[in-house]
């Protein structure tokens, strides 16, 4: 039986259903199209995420016939989603095989707002950075301001460089509480929104469909998919900004969200300090303490971008910045021990500033957690940094942006 039959349909041919199918010449129809809405969505996925791949190679990793192969290619080319290109020169044995390409133009616009920045990306389905810039903001941003600024950027891309690109989606990556259900901002804190309709207000200034979620866990995502945790299954990711921190899991290779959208804000934690010369707030919570702000005081910068700031404190041999780093780093592990403790991952990966922490000395950050987790937990525990750097919310957020898309490559984008 070929393998782009459905199990229902296989259940009904092989008389295995406690009832008999009544289903008329319709509803096979209609069974036999929805087969190939999700057989076209599968290989769109495949060259979206794993990057050309041959007609030999798509055969092989969906069970799919040749021909079959073909013909999906070929509807997703109609579309103008994938194109073909020559087989690759250096495959000799047996009949070439064309390599299936994701097609130029089709892009995400990915935004994150934040309380110094506004950051927007053109993404290209085949996960290209095609455009990238970041304004510098010195007041906090409004919800309007951030829907008026995108369409801006949008309309001044489109007029240049994105001329003739077919933009399927904006995607925003919100630090804050983001309700899963209709995407409104529940609470942003640093940039003071609060139950913003973001999404709706992008929509209507771009004309574009708009999905809105967490910055962190998108980052996540980004990760899980394409970043340090690929092909990991269980994962803690913390995200370190201008904001403070959020968090994301990956729970048998699933995102997890939470019953409306807000699980994975790790930065709302109280952390365990041990000498209370260490703290810095009041009854403050784990952002209020490994924060951002405080590291760039001490290195003497009002504001700059990852990079810059981990230049800073490589470059400084000030015995006050050496100290704030240390505090903030054992604060931090104790932090991330709770997190092992709590939710066993294989991995935990650390982005923004937290990278930076972690990168100076990877190895007795490690150490550090160890000695405040369970034992057991830390077997086989590997500690990274996000491999996808500054661009991991953005990528993230296209990936929102295009999950409609991918879902059913034959119908509305979003």
């Amino acid at each position: 039986m070929s393998p782009d039959i459905s199990s229902q349909e296989q259940q009904i041919r092989g008389g295995c259903l406690a009832r008999p199918y009544s289903g008329g010449v319709n509803d096979q129809a209609a069974s036999a199209e929805g087969v190939r809405q999700r057989n076209l969505a599968r290989l769109l996925r495949l060259v979206h995420r794993e990057g050309p791949l041959s007609r030999a190679a798509l055969t092989e990793a969906t069970g799919l016939n040749r021909s079959t192969i073909a013909d999906l290619v070929s509807e997703l080319a109609r579309f103008g989603l994938v194109e073909e290109r020559a087989p690759d020169p250096s495959r000799r044995v047996g009949r070439p095989s064309p390599v299936v390409a994701i097609a130029p133009g089709v892009i995400a616009i990915a935004v994150n707002p934040e309380v110094d920045a506004l950051t927007l990306a053109a993404v290209g389905l085949d996960r290209e950075l095609v455009l990238r810039e970041r304004i510098d903001i010195d007041h906090l941003l409004t919800p309007d301001e951030t829907a008026t600024l995108v369409a801006e950027r949008i309309g001044e891309w489109r007029a240049g460089p994105l001329t003739g690109a077919r933009i399927v989606a904006v995607g925003l990556a919100v630090p804050g509480l983001v309700r899963a259900a209709d995407g409104l901002v529940r609470n942003a804190p640093h940039l003071l929104w609060t139950d913003a309709p973001v999404r709706d207000l992008v929509a209507a200034a771009t004309g574009l469909p708009t999905v809105v979620g967490n910055d962190a866990s998108l980052g996540a995502l980004a990760e899980h998919l394409y970043g340090a945790a690929r092909g990991i299954d269980h994962v803690v990711y913390l995200n370190g900004g201008a904001s403070g921190i959020g968090g994301g899991l990956i729970v048998h290779g699933m995102p997890v969200a939470g019953a409306g959208g807000y699980a994975g804000e790790f930065g709302q934690n109280r952390p365990g300090i041990q000498s209370e010369s260490d703290r810095r707030a009041d009854g403050g919570v784990l952002e209020d303490e490994v924060s951002r702000a405080l590291l760039l005081d001490a290195v003497g910068l009002g504001a700059a971008d990852e990079p810059t700031l981990a230049e800073a404190l490589a470059a400084s041999a000030e015995p006050a910045v050496t100290a704030e780093v240390a505090r903030q780093r054992g604060i931090l592990s104790t932090a991330l021990a709770n997190a092992v403790n709590v939710l066993n991952p294989s991995v935990v990966v650390l982005g923004g500033f937290l990278a930076t922490l972690a990168s100076i000395d990877l190895a007795g950050l490690t150490a550090a957690v160890g000695a405040q987790a369970m034992p057991s937990n830390m077997e086989g525990l590997d500690i990274r940094v996000a491999s996808l750097a500054e661009d991991r919310l953005l990528i993230g957020a296209a990936e929102a942006a295009f999950k409609r898309l991918l879902a059913d490559p034959t119908g509305p984008a979003a």
